[in-house]
């Protein structure tokens, strides 16, 4: 569950406070596709940012970011996740809302009234599709990051405890492998300078228990799960999945609120 939006949510913010230079953001965004185009989802989204029009040739995230700073100087992103039955963090009602809930992700940019959501095209391509957002809805949750590394940490513990009780948790040989290859096989996030420390914590262990929640969901080799033990093993896995999405959303508010609030250079 790669989370591109992440990375360009922290780093337009650290563009916009003036404490990161275009070609931080596109080197940061470099490992998770070969190749990053832009396009606009309509004419009248075109028009406002100067950004192709569907249809039209695509451009670069270099004219996406002037595009940003020109609709809002010194803007904060927010990321959006989402999943079946959490949409929490959503602006009001708008095609942005309908494609982050299909994709799972996205950036939001309030004082710009533009949301982001990336998508793969082709095998190394990923298309950073911009809409408009004419109803911000409310602000977005406030999950304190101390919380959300505690909650994640106890979903970790209640999760695995749920599992073993099913007996859907054995042992499975090389298990360890497997989540350390997952972690290595995972885009490097690369983050701005002034990133708070407890925000780079927690975005490395929501990738750890990610990693965990990717082996706890295969079946051991040589059998598969009956429908209701494969049913009690996703039901034991969802609050940790939630966990995780809380716990990135709250390491990237803050690292924008820091960011945001520093002083230009």
């Amino acid at each position: 569950m790669p989370r591109p939006s992440a990375t360009f949510a922290v780093w337009s913010s650290a563009w916009l406070a003036g404490s990161a230079a275009p070609d931080d953001v596109l080197d940061a965004l470099a490992p998770w596709a070969d190749a990053h185009d832009v396009q606009c989802v309509d004419d009248a989204t075109a028009d406002a940012t100067r950004l192709p029009a569907p249809g039209a040739p695509v451009s670069s995230l270099t004219f996406l970011l002037a595009a940003l700073r020109r609709l809002a100087p010194r803007g904060a992103a927010r990321l959006v996740l989402t999943a079946p039955g959490d949409i929490r963090g959503l602006p009001g009602p708008s095609s942005f809302g309908t494609a982050v809930i299909r994709a799972g992700e996205g950036v939001f940019f309030p004082d710009a009234g533009l949301g982001l959501v990336p998508s793969q095209i082709a095998d190394g391509v990923l298309r950073w599709t911009v809409y408009p957002v004419p109803d911000p809805g409310a602000p977005a949750e406030h999950v304190p990051q101390n919380q959300a590394e505690r909650d994640l940490r106890e979903q970790v513990r209640q999760s695995a405890s749920i599992l073993t009780d099913l007996g859907v948790a054995r042992h499975r040989p090389g298990v360890r492998e497997e989540i350390a290859a997952a972690l290595r096989s995972r885009p490097q996030s690369l983050w701005p300078a002034g990133m708070p420390p407890q925000a780079l914590r927690v975005l490395q262990h929501a990738d750890e228990v990610e990693a965990i929640l990717a082996a706890a969901s295969v079946d051991e080799p040589g059998g598969a799960l009956s429908a209701s033990a494969a049913t009690a093993r996703r039901e034991a896995l969802r609050p940790l999945e939630t966990a995780v999405r809380i716990a990135r959303r709250a390491a990237v508010a803050e690292a924008v609120r820091v960011l945001a609030s520093a002083p230009l250079v």
